[in-house]
């Protein structure tokens, strides 16, 4: 089904994603993977096009482009490559850019924002602890007023850019009798004493990304550190969640819609019993269906973009397109396994490194089961309600 959400600007600029993609990108692919992270140049590869900086002001070295499709679009030019690369670019470009954007100070944003656009200063956001996974009321991670500084403990995982950023937003509490309203968010840098990194985390998948553990002894932070409003942190996460969600739905589908493009073709030319496997009508009608649960859905998450375009998305409808989303992915993406058989376990094929990459979207960004929980709860079946509108 043809898409409408895009104008010829945003397929201009798709081309030139696409055109970076498989003239920077592509040939460094398996170096990446074999590295177990993207290392810098790519980084400042991407930053040279203006890839960076696409929601960060002119004055700050950015493009000044208020509308997110043009990020969703390189997204999934990304996503199409492999899974890795448009969740770790997003978590820079699109997730943490809104924090220094909207919450920074005139001095912070002169001093983070423009190496942030060239790729000079990687970024990550610290959310998730050993304990605590989705439920980020209950973090552990503390910061103490100690006369004029802040003194940061505790630990993160699992965090996407984690081993080669130069600042991280860590969530902490700092005022622990206020429950999820005591929570304040701190930009902390390489180099600062007590803040080490543990081993890049071993996954099942996405080996280009350098997921790591992060640890804070005795962080001591000033009030420039700080990212907003002392004890705001959890709204400003809880508003922001909801981009995260439907970037996280586009790649999904972009991802998955890739590797089923490459399994129909396969399926043309790959034989057995004597013909074509993809003529046998049990494939055949399987992957007429997974095509149709692929338009269908997308059909639902671009209407949640052109939503967010408007400044109308709710944070019900984001959790349904990412909880939809990623289930579908999934789905996909085992079917297109099994079509290739034997091959389709072997990690030389892009099929099943996808398989593996795609796994963790049913985890991130909150689990599916919490997805699930915000919607019930909309539906009144129990729970605090969920915020009705993203900011």
């Amino acid at each position: 089904m043809r898409r409408t959400i895009f104008d010829s600007d945003h397929e201009t600029f798709r081309a030139s994603c696409r055109a970076f993609v498989d003239r920077t990108l592509r040939p460094d692919q398996e170096k990446h993977l074999a590295n177990h992270e993207f290392g810098r140049q790519m980084w400042l590869d991407l930053g040279r096009q203006g890839f960076l900086g696409l929601n960060v002001p002119e004055e700050y070295g950015g493009a000044g482009v208020e509308d997110p499709r043009f990020m969703l679009v390189l997204a999934e030019e990304l996503s199409k490559l492999a899974f890795a690369y448009s969740s770790c670019v997003g978590i820079h470009a699109d997730c943490v850019a809104p924090y220094l954007v909207d919450l920074c100070t005139p001095e912070q944003k002169a001093r983070w924002l423009p190496k942030f656009c060239t790729g000079e200063l990687l970024t990550a956001i610290a959310m998730t602890e050993p304990s605590g996974g989705s439920d980020l009321a209950a973090l552990t991670t503390t910061a103490v007023r100690d006369g004029d500084v802040w003194v940061l403990n505790g630990a993160k995982t699992f965090i996407t850019n984690g081993y080669s950023a130069d600042l991280v937003i860590v969530a902490a509490r700092t005022s622990p009798e206020k429950g999820a309203r005591g929570i304040t968010l701190f930009a902390v840098e390489t180099g600062m004493a007590g803040f080490e990194r543990g081993r890049k985390l071993d996954k099942v998948g996405q080996a280009e990304s350098d997921t790591a553990e992060l640890f804070f002894a005795d962080v001591r932070l000033g009030d420039a550190q700080v990212i907003g409003e002392v004890d705001a942190g959890f709204g400003y996460m809880m508003q922001r969640l909801v981009v995260e969600r439907i970037g996280a739905a586009v790649n999904n589908l972009s991802h998955a819609r890739q590797i089923l493009d490459e399994t129909l073709e396969y399926v043309k030319d790959r034989q057995a019993f004597g013909q074509p496997i993809g003529s046998f009508q049990a494939n055949k009608f399987r992957l007429a269906e997974l095509v149709t649960l692929a338009d269908v859905s997308q059909a639902f998450v671009d209407a949640c973009v052109m939503q967010q375009v408007h400044g109308t998305l709710t944070a019900v409808d984001a959790a349904k397109a990412k909880w939809w989303a990623a289930d579908v992915q999934n789905k996909i993406l085992d079917v297109c396994v099994q079509l290739y058989g034997g091959y389709g376990y072997m990690n030389e094929y892009r099929v099943a490194r996808a398989w593996a990459d795609a796994r963790v979207s049913r985890i991130w960004a909150g689990t599916n089961e919490i997805m699930l929980e915000l919607i019930g709860r909309d539906l009144g079946l129990g729970g605090q309600p969920v915020q009705k509108r993203a900011h």
